[in-house]
């Protein structure tokens, strides 16, 4: 296993706020914490009903239906901002607006099941691009947002912003289950 899949990106590699997810993702190998991450997210979320699943836990605050559709727009993204930089691409990326992407995106149309299976697959197309990463790509940098990032940072970023919002659906929306 090349080294950079264990070793953690330093705070040069990602822009501040990107803090809030990488210190939340444990020491190890990234691509079995990615891997872990999603089991352990299917199961605490696939025996909601569709009731459970449109719940807002206050009026101007996401579904967790959008939350997990939120997810799995934003990892999409970030892998793609991995794909581009570690093909050694470095055209700056511009940044997206989360708001407009969940309120664009019907999720409240779509079942749970269907949302979470979307989620599960987009996980794993992220470890297969991950997988067949040498140690030279996962450190290659690009500029997304219009910061520096590396594409080992990406993968902390996806994990972090999984535990985050994971975090937030157990702490505000499952607090009764």
């Amino acid at each position: 296993m090349p080294a950079s899949y264990t070793a953690r990106p330093e705070t040069s590699e990602y822009a501040p706020y990107y803090e809030t997810y990488v210190s939340k993702v444990r020491d190890g190998d990234i691509l079995q914490i990615l891997s872990t991450q999603i089991q352990e997210t299917m199961a605490l979320l696939s025996d909601l009903s569709e009731e459970q699943a449109n719940y807002r836990y206050a009026p101007d605050k996401w579904s967790i239906k959008e939350v997990v559709g939120h997810m799995g727009d934003s990892e999409r993204i970030f892998a793609y901002r991995a794909l581009r930089f570690s093909r050694n691409d470095t055209t700056p990326i511009p940044g997206f607006e989360q708001e407009s992407f969940t309120e664009a995106a019907n999720f409240a149309e779509r079942t749970l099941a269907d949302l979470l299976d979307e989620f599960r697959i987009i996980r794993q197309d992220t470890l297969y691009l991950f997988k067949g990463m040498s140690a030279d790509m996962m450190t290659r940098t690009g500029t997304a947002s219009n910061f520096a990032v590396s594409v080992r940072a990406l993968a902390y970023i996806i994990a972090g912003h999984e535990h985050h919002h994971v975090g937030i659906l157990r702490d505000h929306y499952l607090v009764d289950r």
